[in-house]
């Protein structure tokens, strides 16, 4: 009967669930298309760049196979030609700087192990038949040895890798090859010359068509960073004390939104693990030609740097971000106390390092007087928390509710001063790559023409009276408190609150006045200044917690780009003429005589 049935129930035919499977195959196969067709369009669209590779790596094999259809060149290299195809393979690379690195790789590694190798068959050749193989056996397990144990240092690795993988080959086939080939230096030498021919094929394709700079994704990727922190920063402030105020009532922060529904709480860990891309762009851009504004010793260390404190920074925020959270009990008052000033902190941060990241996409320093500003909010911010920690009153308070909230306010300082160590790297790298300057930074402002009761510099252009060199014209500038310059409140009018700014200042103006002046073009001119921390800071001296860092290395670049300018150091005395001025409050345009504020 069981067998009755079953054989039933074949006659039957197949069953609904089989037939159902079989009417939905071809819809779940154009699904399964579409769905391939739009991430192919998505990879395209994220980087347009990956299809002008593609056809790059396209054409060179086309290229290099003619090695093979072109009679002449067959009959030239044989079949030794497939080393070139091999090469293009194993060589081009997505930039210019990665292409070259495998090229120059592969080059002297093929070179120097061909070398080796016919070296290895000649010494082994000294020992008759019997004991060549064994010589030969014995160099090739020593010297495979070596070079697979110099792959384990990290440096030799990050560069060189590739290189010891073809040296390790190459020595080893030429050895080996030695042993049955006739001519060995011929094979070497069609080998040497086509994997060259491949070589360069890779290299002009990629730096003459359509070229992918290292250098250039190196420093998207540092600012692309610092943005990712910025974004952060910006909008920290306002969702952590808006969970605290959302979840009083259940007695902890955090609210029924997660943190992977707002992108800008989860940005900040692609920059922990960037460590290794940043450092593998700045290896392959030391190797790349000069292009553009990036010259041929350009400070890739210095953008390491950078990538560097923004880690730093992001760990800080990595801290932050725990705060963020339900179950984390609070105090209403003492939020109320620090609510304004870790906002302020949070977002003038935030702003500063948008301003930065800015400035590296861009190579300007267009940017830089904002971002300097923003940072000093911050700092400012900082101070008027810890008065405010220092004056709030902590009686009856339950500590357990205030950990959190005075944690997140000690970790927002720790941000604070790590952004400033972003803001004076930005600023060094500035000075090192030669960022494209201000436009107005070399022209005088309208306000320079009038009058003003200056603070603490006058400046004064004459010509130099000793000798007969009337192409000399020395610029003398005067720091000094003199109660003539305060107003009765016993206040700045000019907001330079202390003389080593002020001196800066000076000194960058009469730069300005100078440069604008077109009566003193082609005249070596002498910056005179009474303050010797000022002029040895100018003069490319390190300096540490400036505020007008970015007016330093300005003069820094005018003195090294215009070297008909100097800064030079005089004693008070020498500045007598000056001071005199400065009292007086003239404006005698026949003496060239400059009065302004900041």
């Amino acid at each position: 009967m069981e067998i009755e049935s079953a054989t039933r129930h074949e006659a039957a035919g197949p069953s609904p669930s089989s037939l159902g499977w079989l009417k939905a195959l071809p819809s779940r196969f154009k699904a399964r298309v579409i769905m391939v067709a739009k991430s192919i369009k998505k990879l395209a669209q994220d980087d347009p760049r990956r299809i002008i590779h593609s056809l790059k790596v396209g054409l060179a094999i086309t290229l290099v196979s003619m090695l093979y259809y072109v009679r002449p060149l067959y009959d030239g290299f044989g079949v030794s030609g497939m080393w070139a195809l091999i090469t293009v393979v194993v060589v081009f690379e997505f930039t210019v700087g990665q292409t070259v690195s495998r090229g120059l790789n592969r080059s002297f590694a093929t070179l120097s192990a061909c070398a080796l190798g016919i070296g290895a068959n000649h010494l082994a050749s000294l020992s008759g038949e019997k004991g060549k193989p064994i010589i030969l056996g014995i160099l090739v397990f020593l010297l495979a040895a070596a070079s697979t144990f110099t792959r384990f240092f990290p440096k030799i690795k990050a560069r060189f890798d590739y290189g010891i993988l073809i040296f390790i080959l190459t020595f080893s086939m030429v050895s080996v090859s030695g042993s049955r080939e006739e001519d060995l230096l011929e094979m070497s030498y069609k080998r040497l010359s086509t994997i060259l021919i491949g070589v360069a094929i890779c290299v002009i394709l990629s730096i003459f068509v359509c070229p992918v700079w290292a250098g250039q994704d190196l420093h998207q990727l540092v600012a692309s960073n610092v943005e990712k922190l910025a974004s952060y920063l910006e909008e920290f402030g306002g969702e952590y004390f808006q969970r605290c105020s959302e979840s009083e009532e259940s007695g902890g922060c955090g609210g029924g939104v997660s943190k992977k529904d707002k992108p800008f709480l989860q940005g900040y860990k692609i920059v922990l693990n960037s460590e290794n891309k940043e450092e593998s762009l700045a290896n392959f851009a030391r190797l790349e030609p000069p292009h553009g504004r990036f010259r041929l010793r350009h400070p890739w260390k210095q953008c390491l740097k950078i990538g560097d404190l923004a880690r730093e920074c992001a760990y800080k925020i990595e801290s932050l971000n725990a705060y963020i959270g339900p179950d984390i009990r609070v105090s209403p008052e003492f939020n109320g106390t620090i609510q304004d000033v870790c906002m302020k902190m949070s977002s003038e941060s935030g702003k500063a390092l948008k301003a930065l990241a800015t400035a590296i996409k861009t190579m300007s320093d267009s940017t830089f007087s904002s971002a300097n500003a923003y940072v000093e909010s911050s700092k400012n911010a900082a101070n008027d928390l810890k008065i405010a920690l220092v004056s709030a009153s902590l009686n009856n308070v339950d500590m357990q509710a205030i950990m959190s909230p005075a944690t997140v306010t000690s970790i927002l300082i720790e941000v604070v001063s790590c952004v400033e160590k972003i803001s004076v790297a930005v600023h060094e790298l500035s000075n090192l790559a030669q960022f494209n300057k201000i436009k107005e930074a070399m022209s005088v402002s309208p306000e320079l023409n009038q009058p003003h009761n200056l603070l603490h510099t006058a400046l004064s252009v004459e010509p130099v009276l000793d000798g007969d060199d009337s192409n000399h014209v020395v610029i003398i500038h005067e720091t000094a408190d003199s109660p003539e310059n305060k107003n009765p409140n016993g206040q700045n009018p000019t907001g330079i609150s202390d003389s080593n700014s002020a001196e800066i200042w000076a000194v960058k103006k009469a730069m300005e006045l100078c440069l604008s002046n077109p009566n003193l073009r082609g005249r070596f001119i002498s910056v005179v200044s009474n303050l010797k921390a000022v002029v040895s800071w100018v003069n490319g001296n390190d300096f540490r917690n400036i505020s007008h860092v970015h007016s330093v290395y300005q003069i820094r670049s005018n003195l090294n780009y215009f070297g008909h300018i100097e800064v030079v150091y005089d004693s008070r005395a020498f500045n007598s003429f000056v001071d005199s001025l400065a009292k007086m409050g003239s404006n005698s345009c026949g003496d060239f005589v400059d009065w302004g504020d900041t």
